[in-house]
């Protein structure tokens, strides 16, 4: 019996040490491994829709859409997003006659009608946000095999999503450090992993043409369309936040009801 004892803790003492060497060996290759990416910090933005009372900019939601529009639409969709959504309370503030003038700037595939046939129209306010591309293999064949993701989530398809997503877009470099060899195709990007990715620097400056007075600039536009994709992903944050802090003091009231309900109901009792 002592024996068979004596042989278990043996036996177990020689899993734990097997399992401490392993670990010990994982994280000597890690090491290296982590410290040749050369992993950057994210920019930490000071954003209008964090923290409890946060609520959207509709005027930089407009100057996001606009971004959205004329630069990332050409490759990346957002299948979630309708056009009637732009003219919801807490979003963009666009007029309903304003999205029926934006919805009417595409061309829309419905049907079949009446001899079964397909046929194109001005969009309405009810159809989503029109795909760059006809499918995914229409959208590789026209980005060297890549997938262009769609736009209607990705902010929460990302950790700590709008400062990767504004890291991604200002971190390029018109030429790699040195030492780095990038792979045809590629581009250096500080925030990317590996640092090589092969998505063209989308915006630049003055590109988009601002009539608000905003400035033109690589950080501005990233900012306004991050901004736009948070509320694509999100299109109900302010009404969240608004009830839960209504839920909130709701508690806090209730709990102090009950609170004095407790004393007043237990006042003679002896404890």
């Amino acid at each position: 019996m002592k024996s068979r004892a004596l042989n278990t803790i043996r036996g177990l003492a020689a899993g734990l040490a097997a399992s401490a060497i392993a670990a010990v060996l994982a994280a000597g290759f890690a090491g290296p491994a982590q410290a040749s990416g050369e992993a950057v910090a994210l920019p930490s933005e000071s954003w209008t829709f964090d923290g409890p009372f946060g609520k959207f900019d509709p005027a930089q939601l407009q100057r996001g859409y606009q971004v959205y529009k004329e630069v990332c639409a050409n490759c990346h969709s957002m299948k979630l997003v309708k056009f009637r959504n732009l003219a919801e309370p807490g979003g963009p503030g666009f007029t309903e006659e304003q999205v029926k003038v934006l919805a009417a700037e595409y061309q829309v595939t419905d049907g079949p009608n009446e001899d079964g046939d397909m046929f194109e129209r001005d969009g309405k306010p009810f159809d989503s946000f029109v795909s760059p591309f006809a499918n995914d293999n229409a959208a590789r064949a026209s980005n060297n095999g890549a997938l262009p993701p769609d736009f209607s989530v990705l902010v929460k398809a990302r950790p700590n999503g709008a400062n990767y997503i504004y890291g991604l877009l200002t971190g390029y470099h018109e030429e790699p450090p040195h030492g780095v060899e990038l792979r045809e195709g590629m581009y250096y990007n500080d925030y990317f992993a590996g640092h090589q990715i092969a998505m063209a620097p989308p915006l630049s400056e003055e590109a988009v043409d601002y009539t608000d007075g905003s400035p033109m600039t690589v950080e501005q536009y990233a900012r306004d369309v991050v901004s736009f994709m948070t509320w694509a992903a999100e299109p109900k944050l302010v009404e969240r936040k608004r009830m839960g802090l209504q839920v909130t003091i709701f508690l806090i009231v209730f709990a102090g009801l009950m609170y004095f309900t407790k004393k007043q109901v237990w006042r003679n009792v002896e404890h």
